[in-house]
């Protein structure tokens, strides 16, 4: 089984279809692919009634017919708003409508889309609210520029008291569409309808947690107009790296499958977890380099298809070139030993996926392993240790920004990051990114960072670019856990991982 020796080769560099609709956009980048789509002929107006019928469409299809109260804002948010609101009359809804300021100082096509609306206008949304059975936010979108204080706040608040289901347009209001934090106060939304593309508001930090399912509506910005704005995030997904999966051919053998070397120490089960999940994504033979008696025999227990090797052998089978990728951190320990184990395979030239402990060993410390590791490594950190490697963010949202820090930590090491979590990012050290939100809450248990980095590492070992594997196992590690039973533990992950190849190929 292998992806560059059995198909096409997978050097790291993005593919074709790096953008085909997965781009993730800056608020900046939106705004420019709307002045874009504009001075190229298309009306803004044209643009707003597009987006108030995706959203009305949104609420049609996914609640029955009842009152619903649309919250409106002072800009171009509050017009999609307006449209919305007069759609959703016309097709028999009662609609109540609320705008946070005066009306008659609404500017451009939110004043065109209002002067559309031939309803009342309430001034109190606080109000507006009581009878309603469901609600839609048109506030504040991505672009919210400063905390919700005074009024904003109240209504925001007293949205998110209602208990009413709430659409919201663009991006929850308060949640900032460029970081994810929320600025002074939020409203969860059950549904939010945004624009062209996904903002980064909503696939990473509270604004990822708050935004719900995300639906992306077409109003007309063409691919190529996003195209020629949009920076190197991408929301992940096969189309980035199907091409260079492991396919498995006749003429396989375990040792064209890959090698992979995983330095190990005493704690025997995180061995055995990232060794068998390497082994199920395909890698040929795993060989865990340990002198523990307990990970020996959890091995031969557990792992029967590993070879288990002495420590004294180290030395050896890392100076062999038929091993490769080297894994440490599963099962390493917190000593020294694995810090002298980093150092060592940093000296083959090997690929290297290091986790936990070989992380950990570096706290205080990460200028010295910056100058170890490559291009060609995959360092793999949850948040507590990427603060202890890179830093403490700085207080405020561009603290918060998950995305621009983990860019900026790959470009320090020169190396994948790979930040974990809920909202997992991707960087390389050449700065594309893709973020990973498919993983459910059940992955929140002990051993599943260990199936990632074997998942990882068996990868590696067959052909794919250390970029391309990490953004390939962090979907089949969500893929596994979805498809688990509810309160799953590691050990079920690496069996789900046998079944997954059709859900993630196609």
């Amino acid at each position: 089984m292998s992806g560059g020796r059995h198909g096409a080769a997978d050097d790291g560099s993005a593919p074709a279809d790096w953008g085909g609709g997965l781009e993730i956009l800056t608020t900046g980048e939106m705004g420019e692919a709307d002045r874009r789509t504009i001075a190229g002929g298309t009306p803004g107006i044209h643009l707003m009634e597009r987006a108030g019928l995706a959203i009305a469409e949104a609420v049609a299809t996914r609640w029955t017919v009842r009152p619903v109260t649309v919250l409106c804002g002072p800009g171009n948010n509050g017009g999609d708003g307006y449209v919305a609101a007069r759609r959703l009359a016309d097709w028999g809804w009662p609609v109540t409508l609320a705008q946070l300021g005066d009306p008659a100082r609404l500017q451009g096509d939110a004043a065109i889309a209002a002067a559309r609306w031939t309803g009342p206008v309430e001034a109190d949304g606080i109000a507006a609210l009581a009878g309603a059975g469901l609600a839609i936010d048109a506030l504040f979108g991505a672009g919210l520029a400063r905390p919700l204080d005074g009024r904003a706040a109240d209504w925001v608040r007293a949205l998110a008291d209602s208990g009413l289901p709430v659409v919201a347009v663009d991006m929850p209001s308060g949640v900032d569409g460029d970081s994810g934090a929320v600025k002074g106060v939020a409203c969860a939304a059950a549904l939010t309808v945004t624009f062209a593309r996904r903002k980064i508001g909503h696939v990473i930090g509270e604004g990822l947690m708050l935004s719900g399912p995300v639906v992306v509506a077409d109003i007309g910005i063409p691919d190529a107009v996003v195209a020629s704005v949009a920076g190197p995030i991408r929301l992940n997904d096969p189309a980035l790296w199907r091409a260079w999966l492991p396919q498995r051919r006749r003429s396989d053998h375990k040792y064209s499958r890959g090698h992979l070397l995983l330095h190990a120490g005493a704690m025997a089960g995180a061995a055995v977890l990232a060794a068998s999940a390497a082994r199920r994504v395909g890698a040929g033979l795993v060989t865990v380099l340990t002198d523990a008696e307990r990970t020996a025999s959890a091995l031969v227990s557990y792992a029967p298809g590993t070879i288990v090797a002495a420590e004294a052998r180290w030395p050896e089978l890392l100076a062999d070139p038929r091993m490769s990728p080297v894994l440490i951190g599963p099962g390493a320990g917190r000593s020294e030993a694995t810090r002298t184990a980093v150092i060592e395979a940093a000296g083959s030239g090997k690929p290297l996926v290091l986790d936990a402990d070989a992380l950990t060993v570096f706290q205080g410390e990460g200028e010295a392993l910056f100058g170890l590791v490559d291009a060609d490594d995959v360092l793999t950190p949850h948040a507590g240790e990427f603060d202890r490697l890179f830093g403490r963010p700085d207080a405020g949202a561009a603290g918060a920004d998950k995305i621009a820090r983990t860019r900026a930590a790959a470009a320090l090491a020169g190396a994948v990051v790979l930040h974990k979590g809920p909202d997992t990012v991707i960087a390389a050290a050449d700065g594309r990114v893709v973020v990973e939100t498919s993983g459910p809450p059940s992955l929140a248990t002990a051993g599943s960072g260990d199936v990632l980095a074997g998942i990882i590492a068996g990868l590696i070992s067959q052909g794919m670019a250390p970029f391309s594997a990490a953004a390939a196992a962090a979907r089949l590690h969500a893929v596994a856990a979805r498809n688990c039973v509810k309160n799953l533990v590691a050990e079920d992950l690496v069996t789900a991982l046998g079944d997954i190849d059709s859900q993630i190929v196609h």
